[in-house]
């Protein structure tokens, strides 16, 4: 066991493929940068011993940032607009709506209106509510512009993308404004026009999905995933380039350990997930979900020293994660709760089991991501090779024999999204595949 841990604990070739990925630029889904980073991808897993690396494409719809502003009284103020909003202009009196929760615009006037929400929660809220719930809630209450304002200091816009999967595009312009722009807005400008503007290319594009291989030829396999697109504002270190350096590092451990593996590991590093999981949404319609035994998604890890680890109520995943934390007699969080967002969630949501593994965080949101400021600075090579190590183990173990997790049915999932209060909100954004 110790000669492995001591070969990944001075490996580079994660963090080498992590410098790689945000060199690049723009990996923005359907971009070229997208294409690059899904080529050096697949091309890091063949080097580290991966069998049929090879890329999947798709088409998906295409967005690419044009000029966006904010014209409130006499002056000009910095915003950029969030991806998939429509190009358009429109001019309405603001309402500042605080941190919008459901309840919020239950009681607000909304009709005609320009609305601006934060990007967190409140500490007495049940559960968090993401950026494209508050924007349909806005859309439901009849408001023509969305302004999405930032919760971290520092004088950075957030971005992320509106629009569902039968229509790409968002109903209503939206953009993303820093924290100090937003509290200017809201003393200067709440119950006054503004004019909010997007400008925005939108067109047919092409994405893919990054597949590899190791361990024996079994039908069933364990999936190991991240996304490898970016939003085109940052170089992308912490989302998700980081989740995609650790699938490379794993795949390079796991090949000096092929031999341990009972079961068939698949690597996946899926394109466009932060335009509305669309990667792994067509990898799931295609793929053999009986055939999934567990899925180890990476979209989050590396931020901070200490794992986390949402189970979405499989038991056995639970099971696995403390066996792993407690032969490294190192500290993880469990959190057994649904997680909908990620590219686990096309297979979740059907009952196969999945991790969404991240670092913990005591702060809601993403923090440094989704802003200029989500650059490599912010991560430790060290971080990156002490998960490794417990992520390598994991997945050996979900590979064994002696691991068996099972599924969970449909109506389990539908009942603890309904339970956890969460089913609202994605009936809200378009997100609930399942017949009522």
């Amino acid at each position: 066991m110790s000669t492995w841990i001591g070969e990944l604990f001075r490996s580079d070739v994660g963090w080498n493929h992590l410098e790689d990925l945000v060199d690049i630029g723009n990996r923005m889904a359907g971009s070229a940068g997208e294409r690059e980073a899904a080529e050096l991808t697949r091309d890091a897993l063949e080097d580290a011993g991966a069998e049929n690396a090879r890329l999947e494409s798709f088409e998906i719809q295409g967005w690419s940032r044009g000029e966006s502003s904010i014209a409130a009284g006499e002056t000009s103020q910095d915003c950029i607009a969030l991806p998939r909003s429509p190009s358009d202009s429109v001019e309405a009196p603001l309402v500042d709506l605080g941190y919008g929760l459901p309840e919020d615009f239950e009681d607000a006037d909304l009709e005609d209106k320009v609305v601006m929400v934060r990007s967190d929660i409140p500490s007495y809220a049940d559960r968090y509510v993401h950026r494209r719930e508050k924007y349909y809630h806005a859309v439901e209450a009849g408001a023509v512009g969305f302004v999405y304002r930032n919760h971290v200091e520092g004088c950075l816009p957030p971005t992320g993308s509106v629009g569902t999967a039968e229509d790409p595009i968002g109903e209503i312009p939206a953009v993303g404004v820093s924290s100090e722009v937003g509290s200017r807005l809201a003393r200067r400008f709440d119950g006054e026009p503004i004019e909010v503007s997007v400008d925005a290319e939108i067109r047919s594009a092409e994405s893919q999905n990054v597949h590899a291989e190791l361990g024996p030829d079994t039908d069933e396999r364990v999936l190991v995933t991240s996304h490898v697109d970016a939003h085109d504002i940052a170089e992308g270190a912490l989302d998700n380039g980081a989740g995609t350096a650790m699938v490379v590092e794993l795949a390079n451990a796991l090949a000096a350990r092929e031999d341990d593996l009972e079961t068939r590991v698949e690597f996946v590093a899926y394109g466009a997930e932060e335009v509305g999981l669309v990667g792994s949404s067509y990898h799931a319609e295609t793929a053999d979900h009986d055939a999934i035994t567990a899925i180890v998604n990476n979209d989050g890890v590396v931020r901070d020293r200490t794992l986390e680890f949402t189970t979405h109520g499989f038991d056995g995943l639970e099971d696995a994660a403390e066996t792993v934390a407690d032969r490294y007699d190192h500290p993880v969080d469990i959190v057994p709760r649904l997680g909908p967002h990620s590219d686990h969630w096309p297979f979740v949501q059907w009952g196969v089991p999945g991790y969404h593994v991240m670092s913990t965080s005591d702060d809601v949101g993403r923090g440094w991501g989704h802003t200029f400021a989500d650059t490599l600075d912010k991560l430790e090579v060290r971080d990156l090779r002490e998960q490794a190590i417990l992520l390598t183990d994991l997945v050996v173990d979900l590979a064994g024999e002696d691991r068996s997790v099972e599924p969970r049915s449909t109506e389990e999932i539908i009942d603890d999204l309904e339970d956890q209060d969460l089913a609202e909100g994605m009936r809200v954004t378009g997100d609930w595949p399942y017949d009522e």
